[in-house]
């Protein structure tokens, strides 16, 4: 079988020593030295700074919400529940509004076309959709021009930049996911990355339970920690993921070549370069989708229908502003095999049964 997905295992080898190293410590969670370790050798990787490591990207979410005051917000129906449920979970209120065709993030048009049309919402919640930046010079100014926070879910755009600067230097806050599925993992984990630092600071408090090293218990909070095994895991998976993004950028470029004028791809910020986070295609009709997920498995290759369904479909309580691209687009859409063990014979294999059944 040619699995959809196959998570990056640690080089146990290298992460012994780290295991060893903890438990001499006797320290095992609660900002310990392994974690420091990681949390600055990701930040100098990721070309960023006041990165905080969590426990998970939901609790990332959450947690950038929960330290920009967030209330209510506007966000993208194209995205994993997450996007939307993080917030709804904690009593914000939420809006739809429509993503671009080509890319199929969230559009800035679909944006301003709600606020003008009477959307309250204080944060923009925009996913870099399988790691494809968003139109974030738009949204800056949408945000300045309405007073708006930005949040971004970049939980797909792990070592992604727009002219050699990081995709999570934008906006107010961007989230990362290092679940085991992802480019980059801590088997479970995630991080965010603030503007502000004392934003970081404030966030820091609120992942420990509210309490501020040395001032005690400041605000209400949660545990959302990163702990020092799953650091351990990072850094280990850190040393070999300039091989991992190489690889799987590699496989992503042997499957658009293949598919050229097969099937639709998103349109990639131009400015942008690739991970390979994902292999997305737009087919026909759902019936097309249907039927090609069938003849891929029955070729022993794996698919998935991700995005799907829209998310205004399972949240249709909540405002909208209009969908009808993400209605369109979470129907056709079908996810290929894409890791870091695909190898080109494996791309070639899949194009051809692809090419056939279409």
């Amino acid at each position: 079988m040619i699995a959809l997905n196959s998570p990056v295992q640690p080089d146990l080898k290298k992460l012994l020593p780290y295991l060893e190293q903890i438990n001499k410590n006797g320290w095992y969670t609660n900002f310990g030295p392994i974690h420091e370790e990681f949390r600055d050798k990701l930040e100098a990787y990721l070309g960023v700074q006041n990165l905080l490591l969590v426990n998970n990207g939901t609790s990332a979410l959450q947690v950038a919400g929960k330290t920009l005051n967030t209330q209510s917000i506007i966000t993208t129906p194209f995205s994993f529940v997450a996007t939307s449920s993080a917030f709804l979970w904690q009593g914000n209120n939420l809006a739809f509004a429509d993503i671009d065709r080509d890319s199929y993030n969230l559009s800035p048009e679909a944006l301003s076309a709600a606020f003008d049309n009477g959307c309250t919402a204080d944060t923009i919640v925009a996913t870099h959709v399988y790691g494809n930046p968003c139109d974030v010079v738009s949204f800056e100014n949408i945000a300045k021009t309405k007073n708006k926070k930005v949040i971004y879910d970049a939980a797909h755009a792990f070592g992604i930049k727009i002219k050699n600067n990081s995709v999570l230097n934008y906006g107010d806050a961007s989230i990362l996911s290092f679940h085991a599925t992802k480019v980059f993992h801590t088997v479970e984990g995630g991080a965010i990355v603030f503007k502000q630092a004392e934003d970081y600071e404030k966030a820091k408090e609120l992942i420990n339970f509210g309490i501020k090293a040395g001032k005690g218990i400041q605000s209400i909070g949660t545990n959302a920690k990163l702990n020092e095994y799953q650091a351990a895991v990072g850094l280990v998976n850190l040393e070999n993921i300039d091989n991992i993004l190489e690889h799987r950028a590699q496989l992503f470029d042997e499957y658009c070549k293949g598919l050229k004028g097969l099937v639709e791809i998103p349109l990639w910020h131009p400015e942008a370069n690739m991970n390979g986070a994902y292999m997305p295609i737009l087919l026909k009709d759902a019936t097309e989708r249907e039927y090609i997920s069938q003849k891929l498995l029955e070729n022993k290759i794996q698919s998935r229908h991700y995005f799907s369904p829209s998310l205004d479909s399972v949240f249709s309580a909540q405002d909208n502003f209009g969908t009808s691209n993400s209605q369109h687009i979470s129907k056709r859409v079908l996810c290929l095999p894409l890791h870091n063990k695909l190898s080109l014979i494996d791309i070639q294999k899949t194009i051809t049964t692809l090419n056939k059944a279409i």
